[in-house]
């Protein structure tokens, strides 16, 4: 494991898989360069070995930093390890019972989310923890050997322990631990993973990551067996995204994979962040429309994490990039229900079989539409690397809307899934801005993902957005967050303290210096030499409510918890008692490898020209542009098609842009 300088003189790669396409962002000659290959759905590592070939063309020492979707992935194929769960006699169906919160309380037909444990491979231990550590009852030698004993003959490919109050005094949990381990089954243990209250969302957060390790570790370890055998890799070194948007090693991936479940996305919003940064603008909400879904988050100046949320209907509680993803994508099927009613997504045609237009499909998708409305040049795809069949398009659609029985034709039916599919964002982006009490008016869009610069320009005249920012190399710009991230530990612990007028500094810096010493040790063990820099913050709450605000741990965090009340539920009570819940913790080491400047555009074979694009119900005259080709600070007017390696770039009518001395679009929609 490196030291305090572990670039030195490497090649760092970055590489993000997504359901379409494989994204690749490396450093050369003082350069930040961009590749695209098809993704391998059934071994995503094959298209990174692909892509790996095209990249290191002499004996390399690299750092590999990886963005996968395969934790995600098996969450919702249901395709994880067989676990057994151990907990608290009396508490095996907690995973069963969850919550009261019910996703539609009315639906009598509703199918619930199944737990991924059935009742018969959950198991009790006899023993008791108080809420305040005290511990009630201690299980004998005895009853740890015949509960390891029943765990074996369940044939676990993965364990999962959690215990009543563990967060409080894992005394118990750890001599439960040390009975399990003999079984040879990879073992999640809760008061490492979440130390944290709320015995059903641990239990959850914990079952996930046993559901997911025995896949991770075997994906991750076969990647890293392919890459070493190419003959151009040596000394690689290998770092995996997290959901929280900063890098980890490997090693503590495989070991907590339920970290990793939003990797991709994470970096998204890390590169969008940093790119709107350099070009004056600290407000954001970004927008990554991919092949398969879209992710949008709300920046005020850094990304924000979260300490909960919901992946495949099962609650995780771990640190994630506040974002919010709704299953429209470029690869999102278009199809009739049975009252003909008009749907997209969020299915996905994915890169096997993929749009019709790349010539295997056989039903219709945005990107197929998009085509269809000249918004997609078929010769300009990848560069002019691939050229996109529009000819097959109109030939197997025009089959499809006869069986369908649908009246439209295939301009009719393009726009129709232009606009459902922009409906479908369009709300996806409410939830993130309008619905959390802020004013989209004042943010500005910031577009990227294989498609969404096709799609920004109509989102953000709907919401009144001023502008929308597109990076160079949109396409990758996930790849590039990746890349750019820093090596982040998130920690926390549950304490419940009451706070009236007073707060508790010192018992707050004492407690947060024990915090800061464990995870300075878990660096060292990993080889780093540099001390990290640490950010302290707070789960706060008035005493009586059942859920927290998160507030920086700064001297003024409790009028700052009453601003954010305020803000979230429109009321604040400054006199009432509050509660700190929990104590937060994330230990950042700078980027392995600073990288100032952000991918070039890169030019394609085709020169400038006109083609006919379909606008508000009718096909108009629109220019097209080389983006390479585009002058700093000059003003172009739409409609426009601006066209690129990595993506397409759309501007209607009437809107104005630009390039900024950063080497990004600004479209003006107003």
């Amino acid at each position: 494991m490196p030291g305090s300088s572990p670039a030195g003189k490497s090649l760092r790669i970055a590489i993000d898989t997504g359901g379409t396409f494989t994204d690749c962002v490396w450093i050369s000659d003082g350069m930040v360069r961009v590749l695209k290959v098809f993704s391998t759905p059934s071994d995503p590592s094959r298209a990174i070995v692909q892509a790996l070939r095209q990249i290191l063309h002499r004996n390399h020492r690299f750092l590999l930093l990886h963005g996968t979707t395969v934790g995600t992935n098996t969450l919702l194929e249901r395709k994880g390890a067989r676990v057994v769960f151990v907990t608290t006699e009396g508490f095996e169906d907690a995973l069963e019972i969850g919550r009261q919160a019910r996703p539609r309380l009315y639906d009598f037909f509703f199918d619930r989310v199944e737990p991924l444990v059935p009742a018969e491979r959950r198991l009790g231990v006899p023993e008791r923890t108080a809420v305040d550590g005290a511990v009630l009852r201690r299980p004998s030698p005895k009853q740890l050997r015949e509960l390891a004993a029943r765990a074996s003959r369940l044939k676990p490919q993965a364990i999962a322990l959690s215990l009543l109050f563990s967060f409080a005094n894992p005394a118990n949990e750890q001599a439960t631990a040390t009975a399990l381990r003999k079984l040879k089954a990879p073992l999640s243990i809760s008061h490492r993973i979440l130390p944290e209250f709320r015995e059903y969302e641990r239990a959850s957060t914990v079952v996930v990551n046993a559901y997911l390790q025995p896949v991770l570790e075997r994906y991750l370890g076969n990647l890293q067996k392919r890459v070493l055998r190419l003959p151009q890799a040596r000394a690689a070194k290998f770092f995996v995204m997290q959901s929280s948007g900063g890098i980890t090693a490997m090693s503590a991936a495989a070991r907590e994979p339920v970290r990793t479940v939003l990797s991709g996305p994470a970096g998204g919003v890390v590169g969008a962040a940093a790119v709107a940064r350099r070009s004056g603008f600290e407000n954001i909400i970004t927008f990554d429309m991919g092949g398969t879904s879209t992710d949008v988050a709300l920046v005020e100046g850094a990304p924000r994490t979260m300490s909960e949320a919901e992946v495949a209907g099962l609650p995780v509680r771990v640190p994630m990039l506040d974002i919010h993803t709704v299953g429209a994508g470029g690869g999102s099927q278009a199809r009739f229900d049975a009252a003909g009613a008009l749907h997209v997504g969020p299915e996905s045609a994915g890169a096997d079989p993929g749009p019709i237009c790349y010539g295997r499909g056989l039903q219709p998708t945005v990107t197929d539409a998009n085509l269809l409305l000249g918004r997609l040049l078929p010769d300009r795809f990848l560069g002019g690397t691939f050229r996109l069949d529009r000819r097959r398009i109109e030939r197997i659609l025009r089959t499809w809307l006869r069986r369908a029985g649908s009246s439209l034709n295939l301009e009719e039916f393009a726009a129709g899934v232009v606009r459902v599919v922009n409906a479908n964002m369009e709300k996806a982006i409410r939830v993130v801005s309008i619905e959390r009490g802020y004013d989209p008016r004042q943010f500005t869009l910031v577009a990227f993902g294989g498609a969404g610069a096709m799609h920004a320009c109509e989102l953000a005249r709907a919401l009144a957005i001023p502008r929308v920012l597109v990076p160079p190399s949109p396409g990758a710009l996930s790849a590039f967050g990746i890349l750019t991230s820093d090596v982040v530990k998130d920690s926390s612990r549950t304490v419940l303290w009451r706070v009236n007028a007073r707060p508790p500094s010192e018992l707050l810096r004492r407690e947060f210096l024990r915090m800061e010493q464990a995870a300075g040790q878990d660096f060292r063990r990993e080889g780093w030499s540099q001390p990290p820099r640490f950010q302290r913050s707070l789960d706060v709450r008035y005493r009586g409510q059942g859920y927290e605000l998160n507030v920086p741990a700064t001297e003024d965090w409790l009028p700052a918890f009453h601003r954010q009340h305020q803000r979230r539920y429109g009321y604040a009570h400054p006199g009432r008692e509050v509660e700190i819940v929990t104590l937060r913790l994330r230990a950042t080491l700078p980027t392995l490898a600073q990288v100032v400047h952000t991918p070039a555009a890169q030019p394609s074979r085709k020169a400038a020209g006109t083609t006919s694009t379909f606008f508000d119900g009718r096909f108009t005259r629109t220019r097209i542009y080389e983006r390479a080709g585009l002058s700093v600070g000059r003003v172009y007017s739409g409609p426009a098609i601006v066209t690129e390696y990595s993506a397409t770039t759309v501007v209607p009518p009437g809107m104005r842009f630009l390039v900024d001395r950063a080497g990004c679009l600004v479209i003006r929609t107003k």
